[in-house]
C-alpha cells in the first residue's frame, strides 16, 4: 500500500457548490442555485483560471512540487518485460496515449475498445471468460514454451464500444472535491432540471472498501485517482501492483499465465502506482475561458439552452491540509454524474452504470481535441452536441433552433475552452 497519500480532504469540508441550472423545457437562462451540501458554508478560497497545459497546479509545497516531477518520471517511464509489461497490454508507457496535445497530460486520441454481451433477458456478460471487457490489442510476443498474441474480439460479443483516451489535466481538483459535492449535484439537478437529471456512481473504493462516488472514466467506474492509477496499471499495461495483483488473462486463458515471464507482484510497493497518481494529481487545469465579447455571449447561450446542467462551470474542492487544494475554484464544465444519453451510450455496463448511461465529459481542454465523444465519432463541437441524446436531446434541439448569431456565439465559446 502507498506511504504517502494525495492531499488530504477533510470529510467535514466546508464549501459551496456554484452551478448554473436551468428546466430542461427553458429556452431562456436559468437562475443559479446555491448549494451548501450539508456543511458550513464558506467561499472559495483560490480560483484557478489561468492554467497552462503541463504546469503544476499554484500554490504547491517544495515537497509536492519534488512529487510531481518523480511522477512525471514515472508517466513516461518505458516498461518492458522484465518489469512486468504484459502478457498483453495496451501500451507500454503511460505517455504513449496521454503525450498531448499540447503537454504530457493530454491525450492523442487514442481509441481502445470494450465489449461484451447483451442477453435476451437485458442483462449484460463482460465475456471476462473470453478476455472482456477490454481488449488488450498488444501482447508481448514469443517466450520460451509459448508465444502472446493480441487479443481479438470474441464472435460471442454483441456489443462493442470504441473508447477515446481522455486527457488527464485537472484530476487532481476533481479527486479532492467531496462525494457530498457530487450528491448535492445530483440533487439540484433533480430539483431544478429533472429531464436532464444525473445521477451519482456508487462504486467501491478498493483503499476503503467502502461505496464512493465514481468521478473517473467515461463510466464514472473509479472512485479515487489512486485506483484509476492501480487500474490503468494494470489493464493499459498488465503491470500488477498491490491494490490489482492479479494478471490479465490473455483472452481469458488464464493457464497461458504458466508462461508468463514475470509472474510475481510487477510494482512490488506500488511506487510506480503512486507515481502515477502524483502527476496526475498536482497535473494543472487547462485554462478557463475569457468570458469578453462573443465568448461571454456564448457562454449564456450554453447556459440558456440546457448545457449547463450537466457541463457545470464551476466546481469548488473542499477543506485540504493542502493550500493547493484547499477550498479551491476550477471549471471542468462537468458535473461528473451518470446520465442517460440514450443512443449516445455506448451499450456496455460498467461497474454502477448501465450501457445506456455515460459520465459528463470535462469539456475544459476541448479546444485541444480533435476527435470528440466517448468514440471520437465527432470532430466538431457542432457535430458532438447533434449526437447527443437521451437526456440530451433537449439541449441539442434547442442547439438546431438558434439563430445563427447566437450559434456562432457559442461556438466561440466552446473554441475558447
Amino acid at each position: 500500500m502507498p506511504t504517502r497519500s494525495p492531499p488530504a480532504v477533510a470529510g467535514s469540508a466546508s464549501l459551496w457548490v456554484l452551478v448554473a441550472l436551468l428546466h430542461g423545457c427553458s429556452s431562456t437562462p436559468g437562475a443559479e442555485v446555491r448549494s451548501d451540501a450539508g456543511m458550513d458554508g464558506g467561499d472559495a478560497r483560490a480560483d484557478l483560471t489561468n492554467g497552462v497545459y503541463g504546469a503544476p497546479i499554484p500554490g504547491m509545497t517544495a515537497d509536492e512540487l519534488a512529487r510531481f516531477h518523480a511522477g512525471l518520471d514515472a508517466f513516461v517511464k518505458q516498461e518492458s518485460i522484465g518489469s512486468g509489461l504484459g502478457p498483453v497490454f495496451n501500451a507500454a508507457v503511460c505517455r504513449q496515449c496521454h503525450d498531448g496535445p499540447p503537454a504530457t497530460g493530454g491525450t492523442n486520441q487514442r481509441v481502445e475498445r470494450r465489449f461484451g454481451r447483451r442477453e435476451p433477458d437485458g442483462g449484460f456478460d463482460p465475456l471476462i471468460e473470453l478476455g472482456g471487457p477490454l481488449l488488450q490489442d498488444h501482447a508481448i510476443g514469443p517466450v520460451p514454451g509459448f508465444n502472446y498474441v493480441p487479443e481479438v474480439i470474441p464472435p460471442e460479443a454483441n456489443v462493442v464500444a470504441a473508447r477515446r483516451t481522455p486527457p488527464v489535466f485537472g484530476l487532481g481538483l476533481v479527486d479532492a472535491t467531496p462525494d457530498a459535492v457530487f450528491e448535492a449535484l445530483a440533487q439540484a439537478e433533480a430539483s431544478a432540471a429533472p429531464e436532464a437529471a444525473g445521477r451519482t456512481a456508487r462504486v467501491v473504493d478498493l483503499n476503503t472498501g467502502q461505496l464512493a462516488v465514481g468521478k473517473f472514466g467515461w463510466k464514472a467506474s473509479i472512485a479515487t485517482l489512486f485506483q484509476f492509477s492501480g487500474d490503468a496499471a494494470l489493464n493499459e499495461m498488465g503491470i500488477t501492483n498491490p491494490m490489482f495483483p492479479d494478471e490479465v488473462c490473455p483472452s481469458g486463458d488464464c493457464s497461458a499465465l504458466t508462461y508468463n515471464p514475470l509472474p510475481t507482484l510487477n510494482d512490488v510497493e506500488g511506487h510506480d502506482v503512486r507515481g502515477f497518481t502524483d502527476f496526475m494529481t498536482f497535473l494543472g487545469p487547462p485554462p478557463a475561458p475569457k468570458l469578453v465579447g462573443d465568448v461571454a455571449r456564448g457562454s449564456a447561450v450554453f447556459a440558456a439552452i440546457g448545457c449547463a446542467v450537466c457541463h457545470v462551470p464551476t466546481l469548488i474542492t473542499g477543506t485540504s491540509i493542502s493550500s493547493a487544494f484547499d477550498r479551491v475554484a476550477y471549471h471542468p464544465y462537468s458535473d461528473f454524474l451518470l446520465h442517460d444519453m440514450g443512443t449516445l451510450g455506448d451499450g456496455i455496463d460498467q461497474a454502477d452504470a448501465r450501457g445506456n448511461e455515460m459520465r459528463t465529459q470535462p469539456l475544459w481542454g476541448l479546444s485541444q481535441q480533435g476527435q470528440l465523444l466517448h468514440d471520437a465519432r465527432a470532430v466538431t463541437p457542432a457535430a458532438a452536441i447533434g449526437e447527443h441524446a437521451g437526456q440530451g436531446a433537449g439541449a441539442r434541439d434547442r442547439f438546431a433552433a438558434l439563430p445563427d448569431a447566437d450559434r456562432a456565439a457559442l461556438l466561440a465559446f466552446l473554441a475558447a475552452l
